[in-house]
């Protein structure tokens, strides 16, 4: 397994396109002017309180008030409240915590009107950027992310990260950590901490206690609301959170991101700096590596996999609906059960990769095909928490009904990422639109490997003028990658009376191959 990143910048906004083993597996847009990011923190004012939904509305400087629910108070919410009016006003200037007297824990229980009153000034992290006509979600209990640690102000507790499975390294982990953390801050071991040294954590330690020394320096005199700690940009934060001894490369096509994220890459791997690399082709970065076909193949309603398994992607208000179809194809398993197995693990793989590329949030209803068996069921249900576990949202899964359905829900911090894979009809003069080439052409080719399993002696494609040119341009077409693939040359004639998405495969008598 190795990671990719390759990241395209351009005058209003930046684009991260984040490969795993050559597959994209995220896309992330970053536009100028963001300013309500994941993990920003503010200081800002309660504007009023609403016991009838046990939360407070706070003015964060977005158009509509951002949300703050009591749970995300957190318990020590009345110590933070006492800091930020200390520092605010002048009068507390150390901003260690080691000898700030904490407040007495609020009732888990309680409600809004008894921990927060209006106007008070507070300090809030975004938890999810403004989706749709709703303002930004807050939390008052703040962390501070790192490489390997984040840290926790207003607490005392030491927790690892539960993918890290080894009891002894949990133990040896925390007995570093509770060695060198300061008084009055918690911290949270992070997965990618497994085998490192008190020297690397330690580091890690220092840079994010200058970071709280910063923060807390900007609050005195600051109007309200105003940001006082930003997150780091898309790209350092995806580095930072995804970054391991299998990540092969990182390319950028701008040289001051180059700079700067080679200098972070420096600061957080110094052994790893060689794999930051400029790129100054003349054809651009996404369609030189590939990135382009695959977001334009990726985002569909209907997305083709491999072996002709196919799923239909449908989003409603409440939830979204993916529907698994084995397609059409020649299944070579000895039985029903067995080719519902096989398609729903390929399905599963490719379910995992949508969710997490198009950022999908909420409730998600996957409709595998059914099994009959229990230990296939079990197969399935393995095979799907073994290709999410990467997946950096929280998430649940449920195992299959008896119905063969599979329930997910995922966190949703950020707008769902929608790509616009279709195109205008060149056959309809009054409008319409029609999927792009590139889209029509993965289908063909998903068909073309079906047809070929007969051993057909001579192959012709009929298609539109359009698509036929396209298969046939610039070397290698993809005419020629077919014949490479499968060793069988496909003569393609185009046709005038086709309409864009029509196209049909003859043998050597011209009959139509169905």
């Amino acid at each position: 397994m190795s990671y990719e990143l390759f990241v395209r910048s351009s005058s209003q906004e930046v684009d991260f396109a984040l490969l795993k083993d050559g597959k994209l597996v995220e896309l992330h847009k970053e536009e100028d002017g963001n300013r309500f990011s994941v993990g920003d923190i503010f200081l800002a004012k309660i504007r009023k309180t609403v016991p009838g939904l046990n939360a407070a509305f706070v003015n964060v400087g977005y158009e509509k008030d951002a949300f703050l629910h009591y749970h995300d108070l957190g318990p020590k919410v009345k110590s933070l409240l006492k800091f930020v009016k200390g520092v605010s006003t002048g009068k507390l200037k150390e901003y260690s915590l080691k000898d700030f007297p904490f407040e007495k824990e609020i009732d888990k229980n309680g409600g809004i009107n008894q921990a927060v009153k209006s106007n008070q000034s507070i300090l809030v992290q975004i938890v999810k950027e403004p989706i749709s006509t709703k303002g930004p979600r807050i939390s008052s209990e703040l962390s501070i992310a790192g490489r390997y640690i984040v840290l926790v102000p207003f607490s005392d507790r030491v927790s690892v990260s539960q993918k890290i499975e080894s009891k002894e390294e949990k133990q040896r982990l925390k007995r570093l950590i509770t060695s060198i953390k300061p008084k009055g801050f918690g911290v949270i071991i992070r997965t990618v901490a497994e085998g490192k040294k008190v020297a690397e954590l330690d580091r890690d330690l220092q840079n994010l206690k200058d970071r709280w020394q910063a923060m807390c320096k900007k609050l005195r005199g600051a109007h309200h609301p105003s940001k006082v700690l930003s997150e780091l940009n898309r790209g350092a934060s995806i580095i930072r959170d995804v970054m391991t001894d299998d990540f092969a490369a990182i390319h950028l096509d701008d040289e001051n991101l180059y700079l700067q994220i080679k200098d972070y890459v420096q600061e957080i791997a110094p052994k790893k700096e060689n794999i930051v690399k400029l790129y100054n082709g003349k054809v651009p970065i996404f369609e030189k590596f590939g990135i382009e076909r695959q977001i334009k193949t990726s985002f569909g309603k209907t997305v083709s996999s491999t072996k002709g398994t196919y799923l239909v992607i449908e989003h409603t208000e409440a939830m979204h609906v993916i529907d698994v179809n084995s397609g059409n194809r020649s299944a070579k398993s000895k039985n029903q059960e067995e080719t519902a197995l096989e398609v729903n693990l390929i399905a599963a793989k490719e379910v995992a990769r949508q969710l997490r590329l198009r950022d999908m949030g909420g409730i998600i209803v996957i409709d595998f095909i059914d099994m009959n068996r229990a230990e296939n069921r079990r197969a399935l249900f393995n095979k799907l928490k073994e290709e999410m576990k990467d997946d950096r949202a929280k998430h649940k899964i449920l195992p299959p009904s008896k119905f063969g359905l599979i329930q997910i829900t995922r966190q949703r911090v950020r707008p769902e990422m929608n790509i616009k894979t279709r195109e205008e009809n060149p056959n309809a003069p009054e409008g319409g639109e029609i999927e792009a080439p590139i889209v029509l052409v993965q289908k063909i080719t998903e068909e073309l490997k079906r047809v070929l399993q007969k051993d057909y002696k001579k192959i012709t494609l009929n298609t539109h003028p359009f698509i036929a040119a396209f298969l046939t341009k610039g070397f290698p077409s993809v005419r020629t990658k077919w014949f490479l693939e499968h060793k069988k040359w496909v003569n393609i004639q185009p046709r005038d009376a086709y309409t864009y998405l029509e196209y049909h495969f003859f043998d050597k008598d011209g009959n139509k191959i169905k």
